[in-house]
């Protein structure tokens, strides 16, 4: 039963670590031959020829472990064409080129009789977000990497550092002091025993220092008549003293109605003078 059991989990062990987990799948991926670098500047793709490609088909980018897979299939067989690996501390495998966002040169590596070899070949996409997306799954699997290995980091820091074994010893005991709940009832009890119920609190002395509320305030009187002084002068009404005025005669009047009885005296004098001056 014993080998039974070894046998079964080396079986999961293996099945587990051949999980492959697919990022990024895309149905048209073109393939273009590229001339050599001749300096250390980047490609770019309008020396490609970008119309006239040498291959077509699917590609994806596969999660296995800590490896990343880029692999080039035949649409029709799903036979492999070219294969790319993304590795923690090697060069990576994909270039972007200068001159546009969706085209790259991808080194793929090949095994041929026990030594590996690489090539490098231009691939381009037909959307811009297809190479958007090809470019953030290879980024999300570096931060796998990444996170993984702090978490690994982090383990083996815990594991080194000393930790206090609080586990009893041989021969060990553990005491627990409890307090007795009725000697708690007990005082509860005798504090309800010291209160009087007999006794009545005195209404004077109040017991808690509480001041009494204040007065209600005084009913608001009515508005008070306002007095005039006596030594205010009285108002001058400017209508009754022009009346008044015109009622009276000014001197000026009173001498031109005299003047009519000094004119008829006046007249009887002349008359007597005409008189004397006719018979003269």
């Amino acid at each position: 039963m014993d080998e039974e059991d070894k046998a079964a989990k080396d079986q999961e062990s293996e099945v587990i670590e051949a999980i492959e987990l697919i990022l990024f799948q895309v149905s048209e991926c073109y393939v273009y031959l590229i001339p050599p670098r001749k300096s250390a500047a980047s490609y770019r793709a309008d020396e490609w020829n970008v119309n006239k490609w040498t291959w077509e088909g699917p590609l994806k980018v596969i999660s296995k472990d800590e490896e990343c897979i880029i692999r080039l299939e035949d649409k029709s067989t799903g036979e492999l064409y070219a294969r790319a690996f993304l590795r923690k501390g090697e060069p990576h495998p994909v270039e972007p080129v200068i001159d546009s966002s969706r085209y790259f040169v991808l080194r793929i590596e090949e095994n041929i009789g026990g030594r590996l070899r690489h090539a490098f070949i231009g691939i381009g996409f037909r959307e811009r977000t297809e190479a958007y997306d090809f470019q953030a799954a290879l980024h999300d699997h570096m931060k796998y990497l990444d996170k993984k290995k702090t978490a690994e980091e982090m383990e083996q820091h815990f594991q080194s550092t000393s930790s206090v074994d609080y586990s009893l010893k041989e021969g060990e005991t553990l005491v627990l002091q409890l307090k007795n709940k009725s000697s708690r009832g007990g005082k509860f009890e005798q504090g309800l025993s010291k209160l009087s119920l007999e006794e009545k609190p005195d209404r004077n002395n109040p017991i808690l220092g509480i001041k009494p509320p204040p007065p209600p305030l005084a009913p608001v009187s009515p508005v008070a008549t306002v007095q005039i002084p006596s030594d205010v002068p009285p108002k001058i009404n400017l209508g009754t003293t022009s009346n008044e005025k015109s009622s009276s005669p000014t001197e000026h009047e009173r001498k031109e109605q005299q003047m009519p009885e000094d004119e008829s005296a006046q007249d009887a004098l002349d008359d007597d003078f005409g008189d004397f001056q006719a018979a003269g």
